[in-house]
């Protein structure tokens, strides 16, 4: 069943989560639609996990576009999300709509995501006005990690609680249809999940959220540079990898690899005829 913005909100009016993970290529995307998640992100996180980068600030238009075509081609289900990089909607208006439009028309997104609060709402507004759904990101907002001073959990005290919730609530009254909450404390979570009418996905924010993302690098033992205290590993996938490209070099090594069913015959008296 395909999902839209309509099913986000129906998931949040009926009391059900929704999942959410990020994809960067056509095969990771297409077994995770057919796995059943409801939506996929493709994340400035590529910056990180796909393209080696100590943070997202470095990731460019053409590279979401480049990743996001490849996910589009695998999926068919799965609400298709795709992040607005560092500098493409921060300077202006303008910039936020043109870029997130070439994230539609060029990349296939269904919505587009980006981060902040009372700051980005006239580009929320504006975006939503062209027909783009947006996807707000509050909390933890790694394009700024340099005014943050490094990933650390934000709302913990007063001010910033009171901060986080004022900005949840005006970045719904934007037009954002949804927003992703990370690494704040659960019962700041809760609260701003209980006075928002759109959905919250939650990352490292707590099971109160209507709906949880994940990396899904993280999520699959498949990232080992940093573990977020939030991740839960359902599956130790690069282990896997490395002990079968271990096993592939062994055998290709010591010759038992290829093996005589991995080869094409031909009859014996065409090679007779070759000599």
């Amino acid at each position: 069943m395909k999902n839209t913005v309509t099913t986000f909100q129906n998931a949040k009016d009926k009391h059900e989560k929704i999942s959410m993970l990020t994809a960067y290529d056509y095969t990771t995307a297409k077994l995770m639609d057919e796995a059943g998640v409801n939506s996929i992100l493709v994340g400035d996180s590529l910056g990180n996990v796909m393209l080696g980068y100590e943070n997202t600030l470095s990731v460019t238009m053409e590279d979401m576009i480049h990743h996001g075509r490849a996910v589009r081609r695998g999926v068919k289900n799965a609400l298709l999300i795709i992040d607005l990089p560092f500098m493409s909607y921060q300077a202006s208006v303008y910039d936020a709509v043109i870029n997130a439009g070439r994230l539609v028309k060029e990349a296939g997104a269904n919505a587009v995501k980006l981060e902040g609060g009372a700051s980005v709402c006239p580009q929320i507004k504006s975006i939503t006005e062209a027909a783009i759904p947006v996807v707000a990101h509050l909390g933890l907002t790694p394009q700024s990690i340099n005014a943050l001073g490094g990933f650390k959990a934000q709302g913990k005290d007063e001010a910033a609680a009171k901060r986080i919730l004022s900005d949840a609530k005006a970045v719904e009254a934007a037009g954002a249809f949804a927003l992703v909450l990370e690494c704040v404390p659960s019962k700041l979570a809760k609260l701003i999940t209980e006075s928002l009418r759109i959905p919250t996905i939650g990352i490292g924010a707590g099971g109160s959220c209507d709906g949880q993302v994940l990396v899904y690098q993280d999520m699959l033992g498949m990232f080992s540079d940093y573990t977020p205290k939030f991740v839960k590993r359902y599956a130790n996938v690069g282990d896997t990898i490395k002990q079968a490209v271990a096993a592939y070099c062994q055998e290709t090594g010591d010759g038992t690899f290829p093996a005589e069913e991995h080869e094409y015959n031909m009859p014996d008296e065409i090679m007779e005829r070759l000599y």
